[in-house]
């Protein structure tokens, strides 16, 4: 998914409990009409978009389930506690006020306003609409009723099937389809947006972040792994238990959770809609949290014959973070000190100011420092300063790849000409392959890279055998449509160029082994894609390389959680005369993406071998 470096930072610029009104936009509606004695039901209709959509609507009435006062989407959600027989059809309704409204839970409501379709992070993010009354006149008839009873939403309830199909002739938007909440999970949600509804006894998939937000799942076995989470393996595993769980009370009693916790008890509110994840029960009753016990993985130490090779994202290092000490703890402690660390995102000298300031020789010492301080060796390292503002990341940053490696373990293959335009070749030296420059930047100049991290690759040479080593950082997923998209299959646009990249690595691949059959090269980093993806199927091409953590059980393929699934962002791709014999092992190492106070969103990743 994308970095939460960079997509969040793009997307989050509002709390995610808030819907960002300059970033919404409303579906073009006709010429407003006029309705009377219409009820929720039948604003709501049996398909995505309300039938009423652009008319004005008189005296609906309902129960008053919950208000939002703060944030640029003040309002309330009413519901109607005479429901009709139809499941399809949703009895609650936002009422959008734009103002702190004033109305208060168990009011009965007489409302008069237009039906808008409100579409959160706007048409172009491809989002489902939500069906709101908007302009509203409000009448209290009454105060303290009986509040509707929860709808419960749980493991029986919500279909094993994820969302239809969606329609040839609409580009593939579900928008227009008859809800069949009894068969996709999708349509089930859509059939309760606005309602009152409750979950119980649900377990955490993802922690608590920054935004008071966490992720819990309503199918206890659903993909499961042995930590709690909910593992996303294919792209039709898209775990369909999984809800977004906001809060309508205040963030400082927000439960600070981790994966593997649970929320005990009932949590109940109004099914809402968002751009950060789809559906999400806005509690205004939070459930008790329980601790699971979660702790952070420890790898085993390298034997002495072995090779410790490990990637990890730092999420935009700068010399200003407060996580030096905790990265290096991280490296020292749960990594066990490898000999080579491929780091991503390390960024200049002073971080996000844009000075044109490209040199990360600060950032790379404050960490190897660090490292020391931790009890761990005095890394030597390499890397390529960036042209300015060209490779993508927070602008101004000039994020790159730097290899750490210890020289007491491993040496470095130095060889001059290589900087940031340079591309560096392969050639044959006595019958083995060497690179013309080390480290080089694998055709800096191809489109494949616009905006986007050159790979490094490096040459080292560890107990007489030298080791190819490529560290990557490809284009991330941002700009991609949403799981919970009106579009089905949702539409992955940016792994266009995440495919140019891998073929740009697995050519450099093949040229190595061409020259050397039996060389030993690994590809890694962030890979911003799945094990499972075409993106690593076009790196792995015809066995010039493979994505180590397949190695592991399927359920333990993670390195990322993003809104309730653990998947595989970061990757290490093998040669063949690593993976031959199996004489290696593959560790995802877990100590960010489950924790709520991670100091990145990725889990580093290592692999021990015999050269």
């Amino acid at each position: 998914m994308p970095s939460k470096s960079s997509a969040r930072l793009a997307a989050l610029t509002v709390a995610a409990v808030c819907s960002a009104a300059a970033a919404t936009q409303l579906i073009a509606l006709p010429t407003p009409a006029h309705a009377d004695s219409v009820r929720i039901h039948d604003i709501q209709g049996t398909t995505r978009t309300s039938p009423y959509a652009g008319q004005k609507v008189t005296d609906v009435t309902g129960i008053v389930t919950g208000v939002r006062t703060y944030g640029s989407s003040k309002g309330f959600w009413m519901q109607d506690p005479n429901p009709d027989d139809n499941p399809a059809t949703s009895e609650g309704v936002f009422v959008f006020t734009s103002s702190t409204p004033k109305v208060a839970v168990g009011d009965s409501v007489s409302v008069t306003g237009t039906v808008s379709e409100y579409v959160p992070g706007g048409t172009a993010s491809g989002n489902q609409s939500v069906t709101e009354i908007t302009k509203p006149a409000i009448t209290v008839v009454s105060g303290g009723n009986a509040v509707p009873a929860p709808v419960v939403i749980d493991e029986d309830s919500v279909p094993d099937a994820y969302a239809p199909a969606g329609d040839t002739a609409t580009n593939g938007s579900i928008n227009g389809l008859a809800l069949e909440p009894s068969k996709y999970a999708l349509d089930y949600y859509e059939s309760l947006e606005g309602m009152n509804v409750r979950v119980a006894d649900t377990r955490v998939v993802t922690g608590t972040d920054p935004y008071s937000e966490l992720w819990v799942t309503v199918k206890p076995y659903e993909h499961r792994n042995r930590r709690g989470g909910t593992v996303y393996g294919s792209y039709d595993s898209q775990n369909t238990g999984r809800i977004q769980i906001q809060s309508l009370g205040p963030t400082t009693g927000f439960p600070v959770a981790n994966v593997g916790d649970t929320l005990t008890g009932d949590t109940t509110g109004p099914l809402d809609y968002n751009q950060f994840g789809g559906y999400a029960l806005v509690a205004n009753q939070l459930g008790t949290l329980k601790s699971g016990g979660l702790q952070r993985e420890t790898t085993r130490k390298q034997s002495r014959g072995e090779l410790a090779v490990a990637t990890y994202n730092v999420e935009n290092l700068d010399p200003s973070d407060a996580t030096f000490a905790a990265h290096a703890s991280a490296i020292v402690n749960n990594l066990r000190s490898p000999d080579i660390v491929s780091l991503e995102e390390i960024q200049d000298n002073n971080g996000a100011t844009d000075d044109g300031t490209v040199d990360a020789s600060a950032t790379v010492n404050k960490l190897i420092d660090a490292i020391v301080a931790a009890g761990g060796p005095r890394y030597d390292w390499r890397s390529i300063n960036p042209v300015n503002d060209q490779d993508g990341g927070e602008p101004g940053g000039n994020i790159r790849q730097v290899f750490l490696f210890n020289p007491e373990r491993v040496s470095f293959t130095d060889r001059p000409g290589g900087d940031s335009t340079t591309a560096v070749g392969v050639t044959g030296e006595h019958g083995r392959a060497a690179l013309t420059v080390s480290p080089g930047r694998i055709d800096p100049a191809n489109a494949a890279w616009k905006s986007s991290r050159k790979p490094l690759a490096g040459e080292f040479v560890f107990r007489g055998r030298t080791v190819f080593v490529i560290a990557n950082h490809f284009a991330s997923k941002g700009g991609d449509q949403g799981l919970t998209s009106q579009y089905q299959p949702p539409t992955r646009s940016s792994e266009t160029q995440r495919h140019l990249q891998a073929a740009e690595v697995n050519a450099f691949v093949k040229d190595i082994l061409k020259v050397q059959k039996n060389a030993d090269v690994i590809a890694l980093g962030d890979m911003n894609d799945f094990e499972f993806s075409d993106t690593a199927k076009i790196l792995e091409g015809d066995g010039e390389l493979w994505s180590a953590i397949k190695s592991l059980p399927k359920s333990e393929r993670y390195t990322y959680d993003y809104q309730g699934n653990e998947q595989v962002l970061d990757q290490i791709l093998i040669s063949p005369s690593i993976r031959r014999g199996c004489d290696f092992e593959y560790d995802s190492v877990h100590v960010n993406s489950e924790f709520h106070d991670q100091i990145s969103d990725h889990d580093p990743q290592v692999l021990r071998f015999h050269p």
